[in-house]
């Protein structure tokens, strides 16, 4: 799901801002971006996997810290040795001054980041858990939007689903009707007659093929199943994911046994809506 968390800390030493971003993805990815180590960006990620399942996330890190007289050291060998080089030119007739001194390059340096780096991770943690529990919250918000959706696309097919079951059972008294209609033309022709029994065979045959009953009684049991892991305290992305896929398998089943114009147009409208789920589902955890 998408969705945006923010949080700052800090200490005496360091200003931490942590920003993340997620978007949709079928799998959890997570991308960082930070000054951090690979060790310590790795533990960074694994707060992220610990609170979500899916999703691509991008977490951004931002470290300002604040100065102080830890921050600088003087190198004093190599002062020394800028100033033995200066004192052995006969051409200056001033000594160089301090501050000229401490311009030059090696003679003042940083003090080492690693070090502050990892007093720094107490504070990134906080940071870093402060803002997943915004995302979360921006998710969780999101999410409910999306049950409210998926709840009323199970009702939709629900509700074609019951105009097909309407529909089933005269499919093949109209198939009897076209084929008795179309033979009797066809044999008065030929001045040929056709039994009761062979018609009762072939409509008994055709019947059996575009039955639907078992393929709508699966369709059924399958959207009750989807909206009870929709309705449950805890989210199964997974099995909402394969239950899609059982819905199409269906459809497509029923589709292709009826034979029936009707039938068919509510078909369509099905896997219209079951498209819409499948986009959806992607982004459930």
């Amino acid at each position: 799901m998408t969705g945006h968390g923010q949080a700052v800390a800090e200490n005496e030493d360091v200003h931490v801002l942590v920003e993340l971003r997620s978007v949709n993805n079928r799998y959890l990815k997570t991308t960082v971006s930070s000054e951090l180590d690979p060790g310590r960006e790795s533990q960074l990620e694994a707060l992220l996997r610990d609170r979500m399942k899916r999703g691509s996330i991008t977490a951004r890190v931002k470290l300002l810290f604040h100065a102080g007289s830890q921050d600088y050291q003087i190198n004093q060998v190599a002062l020394q040795a800028y100033q033995q080089q200066l004192s052995g030119i006969d051409s200056i007739d001033h000594p160089a001054s301090l501050d000229a001194l401490l311009n030059l390059p090696g003679v003042v340096e940083e003090s080492a980041p690693a070090d502050r780096l990892q007093a720094a991770w107490p504070v990134i943690e906080l940071a870093t858990r402060n803002a997943v529990d915004k995302l979360v919250e921006m998710r969780t918000q999101e999410g409910a939007a999306m049950q409210k959706d998926l709840l009323a696309n199970c009702d939709l097919i629900g509700q074609h689903t019951e105009q097909i079951e309407s529909l089933a059972p005269n499919v093949a008294g109209n198939y009897a009707k076209r084929i008795s209609d179309r033979l009797n033309q066809m044999l008065e022709e030929l001045n040929v007659s056709v039994t009761e029994s062979d018609l009762i065979r072939e409509v008994g045959m055709f019947a059996e093929r575009v039955d639907i009953s078992e393929e709508l009684v699966r369709l059924k049991s399958h959207v009750e199943q989807f909206k009870s892991i929709i309705n449950a305290s805890t989210s199964n992305g997974r099995k909402l994911d394969f239950l899609t896929q059982e819905l199409l398998r269906e459809t497509n089943t029923i589709g292709a046994k009826a034979n029936d114009v009707e039938i068919a147009n509510h078909v369509v409208e099905i896997k219209t809506v079951i498209e819409r789920i499948r986009e959806m589902v992607q982004n459930v955890e």
